[in-house]
């Protein structure tokens, strides 16, 4: 440091100078030393001593007297020389021998005073060396003194520099550690995430790779799908010539059926005139037809061939006078629905007591048993098949008067005598529930509860009674029976009749009354199509397709309702129409065929501008139906490999 370099330099100079180089011990009087025996200099008297000691003269001394009366006694004249810097040097051993016998002189009183003002001089002079010298060592003794302290002061800060030192060291060494472990964490903290977007990198390309290898997958069945279509047009173009041959063979056989017989060729009330210059020009239509019909060429001829149907027909009616369709269902039809209408009401009023019971025991039992009946139901999916089965064999437990566990708790139709008709009516409400509201939203819920549905149905026939009952009970058109409006019934009441939906003298919109009808009749197509595989019986279905030709028949057979009957045909055709078909085989081409030329005209006869949604839908059905003579397979049908699974 600057101020430290500064000290030790003054020190030295000080060190070196000639005062600094007088010794001085406080002992010199003990041990007997001479105090000027460490002056370098060498003590001299003045030069005017010279003339003083040539006039001496060998007398004694004067007594030795104290140095303040010499200094005392000094004359005017020496301390004058004194005072002008004159030096006097004089002799330790002339000091110090004063016994001896000084040597006598003729002026030995004048000597004697010479001499007295000469040691006068000569101690002042040595007081003033010994004053200095006393100084000198004081000044030493005080810059030692210093000189201590400032070594202490160093050593104090050097060693609070020490471990000022110390402390920026372990906080540097701290702050290094600090750094090196946020650095591991970073890196650490990188790391993860490092292996984060690497794992979602791989899972990334998995998911393209599925994706890819899907994709490949479906653009290899569309390859194969395209090339089946191909074929199919191959072969539908020889069809098609075929076709328009057989059309053009029956539009003149058609054609001959319009001329008039004999028995009237004189009654002007019949004329055949308008019939025949129209079949005659539709037999020229379909004659102009190329060797190599087109798709719209066999449109062409199937129009014809309908429009000639409809000459023919219309021509008929005219002969035989107009009939009219029925407006409601026929006898046998009716009996069997009150038949079932009065089962289900037997059942309710079997379980009367248990319904109405007060005390929180049978309560708390009766709820315990509704749900052990309805969630099973509830939870049907077309997921796969182990937990459909699931669901079936909790049923069939319960309906067998079996222990079953639903919401923690064991609970059987047996604890209670009215249980097991409770459980029945409540099982067979909450299927139909289904159909109304799941399989209404989702379609493909349909089957996986008809599934079910048919399989109890088998074991528990009591159970398809009563799922009868509330479907006709909610949805008459899948009877199907158009209830009449009695006499006394008021709006609300027949339009609950009729299906709707009444809150509040509130009757629900057209649209929500429609999806829901078609629901339950969806449910209705797919129950008597589906067999459940795990049952074991042989023999028919205990509601099988039989039931959904007679129902087709009795509507084909009833006035068609605006909106409604296009919904529900369609409906049905849609999730049944290929089991039909299957089944029946050239029946069935046949009563779609009636449906479409002679029951869809009184279809849209009834329906609105407004309405013709289903309408169109249904007319679409048809005319591919019979233009490919194939119904497609329902999508959510459930195959062999579903139960597997």
């Amino acid at each position: 440091m600057p101020s430290e370099s500064l000290r030790w330099e003054t020190l030295e100079a000080l060190k070196n100078s000639s005062k600094g180089k007088l010794k001085y011990s406080p002992d010199w009087l003990e041990k007997g030393e001479d105090i000027l025996a460490g002056c370098i200099e060498v003590s001299s008297l003045s030069p005017l001593s010279g003339q003083i000691l040539k006039r001496l003269s060998p007398r004694p001394l004067l007594k030795t007297r104290s140095l303040s009366s010499c200094v005392r006694d000094t004359s005017p004249e020496i301390s004058e020389d004194l005072a002008a810097g004159a030096s006097v040097p004089i002799s330790p051993r002339q000091i110090s021998s004063p016994t001896s016998p000084p040597p006598v002189s003729i002026h030995a009183e004048e000597d004697e005073q010479v001499m007295s003002s000469l040691f006068k001089l000569d101690f002042v002079h040595l007081h003033s060396f010994i004053r200095q010298t006393l100084i000198h060592s004081e000044e030493t003794a005080e810059l030692s003194l210093r000189q201590e302290q400032q070594e202490r002061l160093v050593a104090t800060v050097s060693i609070c520099e020490s471990e000022q030192l110390k402390r920026y060291e372990e906080l540097m060494e701290l702050k290094q550690r600090q750094e090196y472990q946020s650095m591991r964490d970073m890196l650490e903290k990188e790391t993860q995430e490092s292996l984060g977007r690497q794992e979602k990198l791989r899972e990334e390309h998995r998911h393209r790779m599925k994706i890819l290898n899907l994709r490949l997958r479906e653009a290899e069945q569309q390859r194969l799908r395209e090339a089946e279509l191909e074929r199919q047009r191959q072969v539908e173009g020889r069809e098609r010539h075929r076709a328009i041959n057989a059309i053009q063979e029956e539009v003149l056989q058609l054609n001959q059926l319009l001329q008039p017989r004999p028995s009237t060729l004189t009654d002007p009330a019949l004329d055949h005139t308008p019939y025949i210059t129209r079949g005659n020009q539709l037999c020229s239509q379909v004659s102009e037809v190329g060797q190599f019909p087109s798709v719209e060429d066999l449109t062409v001829a199937e129009r014809a061939l309908q429009e000639m149907r409809s000459l023919v027909r219309n021509l008929h009616e005219e002969l035989k006078g107009e009939g009219s369709l029925q407006t409601g269902a026929d006898e046998s039809t009716l009996k069997w629905y009150n038949a079932l209408q009065d089962a289900a009401s037997q059942c309710a009023q079997a379980f009367d007591e248990l319904s109405k019971a007060k005390d929180t025991q049978t309560k708390k039992l009766k709820m315990e048993l509704q749900k052990a009946a309805t969630t099973p139901v509830s939870q049907i999916a077309n997921i796969s098949g182990a937990p459909l089965k699931e669901a079936f064999e909790k049923i069939d437990k319960l309906l067998s008067s079996r222990p079953v566990t639903s919401a923690g708790k064991t609970v059987c139709t047996s604890q209670h005598p009215q249980g097991l008709e409770f459980v029945s009516y409540k099982l067979a409400e909450k299927f139909v529930k289904q159909g109304e509201e799941e399989v209404a939203s989702n379609h493909s819920a349909a089957f996986p509860i008809a599934a079910v549905a048919s399989g109890i149905w088998e074991l528990h026939p009591k159970i398809g009674e009563l799922i009868l009952a509330h479907l006709h009970k909610k949805c008459p058109y899948a009877v199907p029976h158009y209830p009449p409006m009695e006499s006394g019934t008021s709006v609300e009441d027949y339009q609950k009749i009729l299906g709707y939906r009444v809150d509040d003298s509130k009757v629900e919109g057209q649209d929500s009354f429609l999806k829901r009808m078609s629901g339950m009749i969806r449910l209705y197509a797919a129950i008597i199509q589906m067999r459940w595989p795990y049952t074991g019986k042989q023999g028919p279905h205990p509601h099988g397709l039989n039931h959904g030709w007679r129902w087709l028949a009795q509507i084909l057979n009833m006035e068609p309702l605006a909106d409604i009957t296009a919904t529900i045909l369609f409906d049905f055709l849609e999730v049944c129409g290929n089991a039909l078909m299957k089944l029946y085989r050239g029946q069935f081409w046949k009563l779609i065929l009636l449906i479409y030329e002679e029951y869809f005209p009184r279809i849209e006869a009834v329906t609105s501008t407004g309405q013709m949604g289903s309408v169109t839908r249904l007319k679409q059905f048809l005319e591919t139906s019979l233009r490919t003579k194939q119904i497609p397979v329902p999508k959510s049908e459930l195959g062999s490999a579903f139960f597997r699974s």
